[in-house]
């Protein structure tokens, strides 16, 4: 692709448009535009109107264990682009895509104006075709995929002008309280190694193909596997393919994929438009067979697993020493993670700010080695997979005669 320029053009901080009441102040965390000025400012009244619901999002990290909901603002960029959208959506390119976002995802925003962690940032980026897009930053510490997407679905319903407000709860503190973990480094979750992001599409017809192959095979469990099931399973088959051929191997005795469930719809009562609950990690060992119907049977027993009986022990001790286990384990080489974020049929593709809605939504790079993210294709069929890796594996994995197979085209086939 081209290089593409994008310069800044403004920032400035966008606050609530009325005061955050003073018993809602502090909000524990979880355990668990040139060419088109109407469009930018209509982005940024409807972005205050929003966070007067969504105030959390505005205040600031304290202590590391609370949000101070001091309406201190959301950083709202407008950039022009000297390029066209369109050559954009030919091809995923992470080093232009990153120039849409107001900061580089592994920074949280830190060294931006005097915050030492941002939870929301937004860049509006106008291209010189008129198109636009739209990049968001928002802090893990506080959101996650679905609370991401709710809060991206409210912020465009405003700017539609849509009167039924999506309203949510930010409750998670009473159901997951706050733990005492000095065990747990988040630092030690950095890469340090060079990684690289990668984009694979699986069509409709592919993974057909690969759930027939799964659920067909002798000693298989699974006769009708899920499509993220299925996806997940062979992705991680090769990465530990490509994993078990280092020396280095020798020293990891434990694989383990790390897959995020949504505990919202897995609690009696579900709570549907609960924000800001993390999603749940699960382990899932394997030591010897790493075929894909065995992987497949894993992944579904495992997630089956997950109920409001689960849930509860989470609201426990129980597995807080599990937890402290793996870490340790994690952190001692003794162990190679994958961790899988499935945001399929999550509905960023229903986002409208009243031009209508997306031609594409993607991930840019993600920092964290062995970081898959599944979503859906703007079909609704497909699946989009972001999986960042070892630059050192890039080539390896770029050629894996067992992936390409199942790997097809361009952004919008």
């Amino acid at each position: 692709m081209a290089t593409m320029t994008v310069e800044i053009s403004s920032k400035e901080t966008i606050k609530p448009s009325s005061p955050t009441p003073q018993h809602l102040r502090n909000h524990n965390l979880s355990f668990i535009d040139q060419l088109a000025p109407n469009i930018s400012s209509q982005l940024k009244k409807s972005l205050e109107q929003t966070l007067n619901r969504f105030y959390p999002l505005a205040g600031t990290i304290k202590e590391d264990n609370f949000v101070d909901c001091n309406d201190n603002g959301v950083e709202f960029s407008e950039a022009l682009v000297g390029g066209q959208l369109s050559d954009v959506l030919q091809q995923f390119d992470t080093e232009i895509l990153n120039q849409f976002l107001p900061f580089e995802a592994n920074t949280n925003g830190i060294g931006l104006g005097s915050r030492s962690e941002v939870l929301l940032a937004i860049q509006y980026n106008i291209f010189d075709c008129g198109g636009v897009a739209i990049g968001a930053c928002v802090s893990h510490r506080i959101a996650d995929g679905t609370s991401a997407t709710t809060f991206l679905n409210a912020w465009s319903a405003t700017s539609r002008g849509d009167i039924e407000a999506i309203v949510p709860k930010f409750d998670a503190a009473s159901f997951f309280p706050k733990k005492d973990m000095p065990w747990y480094k988040r630092d030690n979750l950095l890469t340090k190694e060079k990684v690289v992001t990668r984009r694979l599409l699986f069509n409709k017809s592919s993974i057909a193909t690969l759930r027939e192959k799964v659920s067909t095979v002798e000693g298989s469990q699974v006769k009708f596997p899920t499509r993220v099931q299925t996806v997940s399973a062979l992705i991680w088959g090769r990465l530990m393919a490509i994993f078990k051929a280092k020396p280095a191997s020798i020293a990891a005795r434990l694989f383990v994929a790390n897959h995020v469930v949504n505990l919202r719809e897995r609690m009696i009562p579900p709570h549907a438009n609960a924000f800001l609950w993390q999603y749940l990690i699960m382990k899932i060992d394997l030591e010897d067979d790493d075929s894909k119907c065995i992987l497949v049977s894993k992944l579904d027993k495992a997630i089956k697993g997950v109920n409001d009986d689960y849930v509860k022990q989470l609201q426990s001790d129980a597995l807080l020493d599990l937890l402290k286990k793996g870490f340790e384990q994690f952190s001692s080489g003794g162990m190679e993670s994958y961790n899988f974020s499935s945001w399929f049929r999550f509905p960023f593709y229903e986002i409208d700010f009243g031009w209508g809605k997306p031609t594409w939504v993607c991930c840019s790079s993600v920092p964290f080695k062995n970081s898959i993210i599944l979503m859906s294709t703007k079909d609704g069929h497909g699946i989009e997979a972001y999986v960042t890796i070892l630059e050192e594996d890039s080539v390896i994995f770029d050629n894996d005669q067992e992936l390409l197979p199942f790997v097809s085209g361009t952004v919008h086939d």
